[in-house]
């Protein structure tokens, strides 16, 4: 990396941003002295909640809200009472992903409403199988941009069964939401 050069959001790099010698090093908390060393002095998080936001339509988002929590805020920004945290969802079909990379821009050029912040993307497959190599290749692309979590395609969810399980393939944006997966 150049050293003077104009860094961007840190959503734009994959890994830390070094900006100097104690940079990447954490401040150590200020600790009471009538707290002794190793009691925990936190109170647990519970799950976060997310605003689930569309860049399409048809992307699946109530039924992501449903099975995941959070909010579905359809293709509509979240609203002051509605979680900062975003999470953009698209399907893997071309348009959804051009879709996806139009509001991944919105966010870079700092367009979008203030007080957002853009955890991740959510891509859901668009039919069952692998996908083309050219439709892979544009989500490598937007991969080296921001995590990517990627849901299957879901029979019993296109009928509205949400009652089973989310499928495997999903654990890691269930630890991003905190639900638990009975496995």
């Amino acid at each position: 990396m150049q050293t003077g050069a104009r860094q961007g959001p840190e959503i734009w790099l994959r890994g830390p941003v070094d900006t100097g010698p104690h940079a990447g090093a954490p401040e150590a908390p200020e600790r009471s002295s009538s707290i002794p060393v190793g009691i925990p002095t936190g109170i647990p998080a519970g799950p976060r909640r997310f605003s689930w936001v569309a860049t399409h339509g048809g992307t699946g988002t109530t039924t992501l809200a449903a099975v995941f929590g959070g909010r579905d805020c359809g293709r509509d920004w979240p609203g002051p009472e509605d979680p900062p945290s975003v999470l953009l969802v698209a399907r893997t079909h071309a348009a959804g992903l051009a879709a996806v990379a139009r509001a991944l821009e919105v966010f870079r050029r700092g367009e979008a409403p203030a007080g957002l912040d853009l955890d991740a993307v959510v891509l859901v497959a668009d039919a069952p199988g692998r996908l083309p190599r050219q439709l892979a290749q544009y989500v490598k692309a937007i991969e080296s941009m921001i995590d990517v979590y990627r849901v299957p395609w879901v029979p019993a969810w296109r009928i509205g069964d949400l009652s089973g399980e989310p499928p495997r393939e999903t654990e890691a944006l269930a630890r991003l939401t905190r639900v638990t997966l009975d496995r």
